[in-house]
């Protein structure tokens, strides 16, 4: 089974970015995230006619949050109790055997705004319900724009970025606290090394130089962690024409 995650900052510009693909990678599960699509706009047949069901949280203009599979999603949840949050930033659904939930983690714009602080909160609720939810579903993947880079090694200059926003080591708590429950970032049961990045900014030619971020992560339970056989960063659509600032990040299991 082939697992997939994909910020597409705003589904109906990259939506033949997605289809194409779909058809070349041939994932069973993606999770997306910046839609930017209200629920009624989702395209739903033109990624039925590429094979995908899709369950969605969208709203205008930001956010949006989706899942295709190739099977039926079902136990949606959008909506996480406790947390007063009218964007749409978290989905769950069961698929086959996986509970999977995705997530488009708050930015929190600058440490200090009171959008950071609301991104320490929103973390900390989101991992009470993480903790409910993997005692529920024991094979739990959680992956998703988490817009926090878990160490030094996830960015292209430690030094520059410093204990700025995305790296703050409350923000890298906050993804801790998470991985605590007995979550793995697959990425890293793979591969050890810097310079893997999954987002770069549109400007000062960041992807041709390959100053990014790796920020799109893909977590697995503890009960999938022997299944896992291969994850990836897969940067060809970083290179096509109007792409998402972000690119696809993979895992296959083999279930």
């Amino acid at each position: 089974m082939k697992i997939a995650s994909w910020n597409v900052n705003s589904l109906k510009v990259r939506l033949p970015h997605l289809t194409q693909w779909l058809a070349d990678a041939r994932p069973d599960i993606v999770a997306l995230q910046e839609t930017k699509l209200e629920d009624a706009k989702f395209p739903v047949d033109e990624l039925a006619a590429a094979g995908y069901r899709a369950v969605y949280s969208g709203q205008k203009t930001y956010n949006g949050v989706a899942i295709l599979a190739r099977g039926e999603p079902g136990d949606v949840v959008t909506d996480i109790p406790g947390l007063d949050d009218p964007q749409r930033r978290i989905l769950a659904a069961t698929i086959g055997e996986l509970r999977v939930v995705d997530l488009y983690v708050v930015n929190g714009k600058a440490v200090g705004d009171e959008k950071y602080a609301y991104k320490l909160h929103w973390l900390a609720r989101v991992r009470e319900f993480l903790a409910a939810e993997l005692k529920r579903y024991p094979r739990l993947v959680v992956l998703g724009d988490f817009n926090i880079c878990p160490d030094d090694r996830d960015v292209y200059d430690p030094v520059a970025w410093g204990e700025d926003i995305l790296c703050s080591p409350p923000e890298r708590a906050g993804l801790r606290a998470i991985t605590d429950l007995g979550l793995y970032d697959s990425f890293r049961l793979f591969e050890a090394g810097a310079e893997h990045y999954s987002w770069w900014d549109y400007r000062q030619a960041a992807f041709r130089r390959n100053m990014g971020l790796r920020i799109d992560l893909i977590l697995i339970s503890e009960a999938l962690k022997s299944a896992a056989t291969t994850a990836a960063i897969d940067r060809e659509p970083r290179r096509w024409e109007r792409p998402s600032d972000h690119t696809p990040v993979t895992l296959e299991l083999d279930i």
